[in-house]
């Protein structure tokens, strides 16, 4: 039975009140003064407060901060005759769950229970019931012949499901975790038959794919308005839409979509191509001094302000432009300091590495694992670095200045749950989600396989050189020491293969509010 404290000096003329309650199941405790009310609260638990705001002695607001100071997860609500709004206002600081204005009757004080101590379940039952109504349309639009416009639609819908029933369901988060399992497998049998034909240009579809995001969408804008482009590495969709609603505190969201990554979905490739406008194979034929290949040793990321110029220059966009890479956090401080000599700029490029840094350090680190336990938790921590980040003081800035902003990242990531034994030589790659190589052995069933990388966009590195992609939720393990390396990374974060979370990513323009 659930428990009712009502604090109130008029306590008797409540009576009704307090009977058409104890009818309803519940247990209330009736006192008239502010004393009282802290006094039962030290000795008893309650599921909900009353307080009367204008009580003789200790007020409403003054007990109030005397429960809350013994037990602040106890939900208050606020009765006044006032509809003052500075009281209102020093209510809600100090942390009232609701308030409600005399007179009131007793469906008024009834519904402000329910709000309160059923909220939960009912949105939990209610959500559940809509994805029950949803999953059948979901199914359908699986059975159908899907392209990327479609593709990028469901993808939306499950990660709008996902994010909704995490709060609530975990029975029915398990559900939709299969439909997503079934659609990312289709959606690599889709990738497998097409992809050839969309970095060539072959198709009907349209699409973005990471060589023309920046002259799609950005480089028209440029000739008219300032920007600054952030990217932030390894974004999923999931962890966009997490932190959306911080960034609404600040933008305007103008226009929020959808592109494709080009595979390897990595930083090497992925945003190379991004800034450059081409593809891995043309980055190396037009700028050989600028590609680092795979058997090479040093960063092979190290010309991403040059190839961005060089993409400048090409499309006769005439800016005078900044770039700066973020991969500490004293690095990113110092940016906000020197925030006003960014304003000089026409077009200001900031790469942020930390979730794609978060990524790789919980595949080696436990304490990192247990904090980043699963989906959730992972855009949890997202969430909890963007909003405390120099990344964020950035953004405040740009919203004081009235900056416009294109937000957007170069590949998203994927949970990796199926080991699959590949076997190559000492040249291979070590990436876990793609491998490049001679003479490579693999289960065919798990790749996608590009025997002729040129035609696949992708730098040749030898003659017989080619590459495969894990699909779906697989990663690659040597025979060697397989237990161990399958123990190691089985729900670790990969990337650099085709799964709807690696290659489906958002960006977004924004307009200071």
């Amino acid at each position: 039975m659930a428990r009712i404290l009502w604090a109130d000096d008029e306590i008797d003329s409540l009576k009704p009140h307090i009977i058409f309650l104890e009818n309803k199941g519940y247990q209330v405790d009736p006192v008239q003064s502010g004393v009282e009310a802290v006094e039962n609260v030290a000795k008893a638990n309650y599921d909900v407060i009353f307080l009367d705001e204008n009580m003789p002695g200790m007020n409403g607001l003054e007990a109030l901060e005397e429960i809350k100071a013994k037990k602040p997860n106890i939900p208050v609500v606020m009765i006044t005759k006032s509809e003052e709004e500075f009281i209102m206002e020093e209510a809600i600081g100090k942390q009232i769950s609701d308030y409600l204005i005399k007179p009131v009757n007793p469906n008024q004080i009834l519904i402000a229970i329910k709000k309160l101590m059923d909220g939960k379940r009912l949105v939990s039952e209610s959500t559940s019931s809509s994805y029950r109504q949803k999953f059948r349309e979901l199914s359908d639009d699986l059975s159908q012949r899907l392209d990327v416009a479609d593709w990028k639609a469901l993808f939306q819908k499950l990660n709008f499901w996902e994010l909704q029933l995490e709060k609530s369901d975990q029975n029915m988060s398990e559900v939709l975790q299969m439909q997503k399992n079934e659609a990312n497998q289709l959606f690599c049998k889709y990738v497998d038959k097409e992809y050839e034909n969309w970095i060539n240009g072959e198709t009907n579809e349209d699409f973005i794919f990471s060589h023309q995001l920046l002259k799609e969408k950005l480089f028209p804008k440029l000739n008219d308005e300032k920007y600054f482009l952030i990217v932030i590495d390894n974004l999923r969709y999931d962890q966009w839409l997490t932190i959306k609603p911080t960034v609404q505190e600040l933008f305007e969201i103008n226009e929020e979509s959808l592109y494709l990554s080009i595979l390897p979905t990595t930083t090497q490739y992925a945003r190379n191509a991004l800034f450059s406008g081409l593809t891995p194979n043309e980055i190396k034929q037009k700028h050989p001094d600028k590609w680092v290949s795979e058997e090479e040793e040093g960063g092979k990321n190290l010309h991403e302000e040059y190839l961005l110029e060089e993409n400048i220059r090409r499309n006769h966009v005439n800016v005078k432009m900044s770039y700066n890479k973020i991969t500490q956090l004293n690095a990113g401080k110092k940016l906000v300091n020197q925030f006003s000599n960014l304003l000089q700029y026409d077009f200001n490029t900031i790469v942020y590495n930390f979730v794609d840094t978060l990524s790789h350090v919980r595949s080696e680190m436990e304490v990192i694992k247990e904090l980043a336990e699963d989906e959730a938790a992972y855009r949890s921590i997202t969430l909890s670095w963007f909003k405390h980040s120099p990344l964020y003081e950035l953004l405040q800035k740009m919203r004081d200045n009235n900056c416009k902003v294109m937000l957007t990242t170069d590949h998203g990531t994927v949970r990796v749950q199926s080991p699959s034994k590949v076997i190559g030589t000492r040249s291979t790659n070590s990436n876990m989600r793609y491998k490049i190589g001679k003479n490579i052995s693999y289960n065919k069933k798990d790749v996608f396989e590009g025997h002729n990388p040129m035609a696949i966009g992708l730098p040749k590195s030898g003659i017989s050189s080619s590459y495969i992609f894990a699909k779906e939720d697989g990663y690659f393990v040597y025979p060697n020491n397989y237990n161990q390396y399958v123990n190691l990374y089985k729900d670790t974060f990969q990337h650099g293969g085709i799964s709807l979370e690696e290659m489906i990513i958002p960006y977004v323009f924004l307009s200071a509010k």
